[in-house]
């Protein structure tokens, strides 16, 4: 479910307006996140630590505002649920793109996640749907690189308002566990006040 934004009443119409006119307008961030417990704590549950912190992330995105704002044909939503289109990887060292429901239960959640990457493992298109919908967030993991910066490949033509979080390797440093994370926003809904916002949530949800 999602509902329409009145423009002509909401605060960011003229950042919305600005933003929106640029032909570039998504910016990033790269942030250093440590990971001790969320490692720990994916240990405990006996489950990989890439969909211990798929759930953190998409927990994160689920109860930030600005995060779950979508605009379509010029017009701003806001939907109800977030959910991912995430990368994975297949045994012919391609990838193909997911589509993963976010639920608030980690076990329901997990299990829809293992489903869902079998499924994708067994196609040989990067697109595995016809339609993903714009209730997700673009995820990657790229666990092979520590990065410290990253970027996107973006077609201009291609209208596009949804959120990019990808983490990279994680690293032991000091006796604690860390990754960074690379965070990518369409500046017309999400501000940097938004994006401190997300990095600060996201890692009181990984110290859970």
């Amino acid at each position: 479910m999602k509902t329409e934004i009145n423009l002509d009443t909401w605060k960011r119409k003229s950042h919305f307006e600005f933003f929106s006119a640029m032909d570039e307008p998504f910016y990033g961030l790269t942030v250093e996140m440590d990971v001790t417990q969320a490692y720990k704590k994916g240990k405990e549950l006996k489950t990989s630590f890439f969909i211990y912190y798929l759930y953190a992330t998409l927990k994160t995105i689920n109860e930030l505002p600005a995060f779950k704002l979508r605009i379509d044909n010029g017009k701003v939503f806001q939907h109800d649920r977030i959910d991912a289109s995430s990368t994975v990887l297949k045994e012919n060292e391609t990838f193909g793109f997911s589509h993963i429901i976010y639920h608030n239960d980690f076990t329901v959640f997990r299990e829809s996640v293992k489903k869902e990457i079998a499924r994708v493992q067994q196609t040989d298109t990067l697109l595995t749907k016809d339609d993903y919908g714009d209730n997700i967030i673009h995820f990657s993991a790229i666990p092979w690189v520590n990065f410290t910066s990253l970027t996107h490949a973006r077609g201009f033509k291609h209208l596009d308002s949804s959120p990019k979080v990808s983490i990279g390797k994680m690293i032991d440093k000091n006796d604690r566990k860390f990754f960074n994370v690379a965070l990518f926003a369409h500046h017309g809904l999400v501000d940097g006040i938004d994006m401190g916002r997300f990095f600060d949530l996201f890692q009181d949800v990984l110290n859970e």
